[in-house]
């Protein structure tokens, strides 16, 4: 069984304008708590008994945040930017930041601005030894990263498609192995001037290492000002 999370929130949001201006935006409140408490309780439910919680932005925020919760989530905190500095960017660099603290095991990766039911997380903590990514059938994929399959492999990344390829979009929440790592060191800057990860999930894919597993629950993208209403409503309504 996977036990182990990997968590990305060392970014600004900038996006969620005034609302990050004093915090990151994972720390922002949604039905009086942190948006992130919410995606670390349903990281527990799903299983997950060590978090690794990887930060940069205002970190400061981030250790109470840890202080405040700590009894209830086990959060082990790494500062991306100690590790990687503040010049090098991208989805890709929190997870060569965690390759000593994995220790070689097998782990679910998720941004800490996305939110995801404990079942679909579920669904991709298969120790089998293959990656797995999870896809969303949305109706403007023109927007986003769309996967392309065959069967339950994937085959190809493809970022903001003009024309129509697949409704199929990636949503950020993954499981790897510790092999992530090594491809991890092959990739080079993207035309965004980043580290991307989909460039380290493509050599994967090519090598008939990715399967993909479709998000049956729900999927909070905590992007913008908008989101802080859609999710509290959401919230009030599944209260338990």
């Amino acid at each position: 069984m996977i036990t182990k999370a990997v968590i990305a929130a060392a970014g600004k949001g900038t996006r969620m304008l005034h609302l990050a201006m004093n915090k990151p935006k994972h720390l922002i409140k949604v039905c009086n708590r942190p948006f992130l408490y919410y995606v670390l309780k349903n990281l527990k439910d799903a299983g997950i008994t060590e978090m690794i919680l990887v930060i940069g932005h205002k970190k400061e925020a981030m250790e109470e945040f840890a202080r405040e919760y700590g009894n209830e989530f086990p959060i082990k905190l790494v500062d991306q930017f100690e590790i990687a500095g503040t010049e090098k960017y991208g989805t890709a660099i929190p997870i060569q930041c965690v390759k000593d603290i994995v220790d070689n095991e097998p782990f679910i990766a998720i941004f800490g601005d996305n939110m995801y039911s404990p079942k679909d997380i579920k669904s991709l903590a298969i120790d089998d030894g293959y990656t797995y990514i999870s896809g969303f059938k949305h109706t403007h994929p023109e927007k986003y990263g769309v996967l392309l399959t065959k069967g339950e492999f994937l085959e190809d990344v493809i970022e903001k498609p003009k024309e129509f390829v697949s409704n199929l979009i990636n949503t950020g929440l993954a499981k790897f192995t510790p092999e992530i790592f090594e491809i991890i060191d092959r990739i080079g800057v993207s035309p965004r001037g980043e580290y991307e990860l989909t460039d380290a999930i493509r050599i994967l894919a090519k090598q008939g290492r990715v399967k993909v597993k479709e998000i049956k629950d729900y999927w909070f993208d905590f992007g913008n000002p908008a989101d802080v209403i859609k999710v509290s409503n959401f919230l009030e309504k599944n209260r338990s």
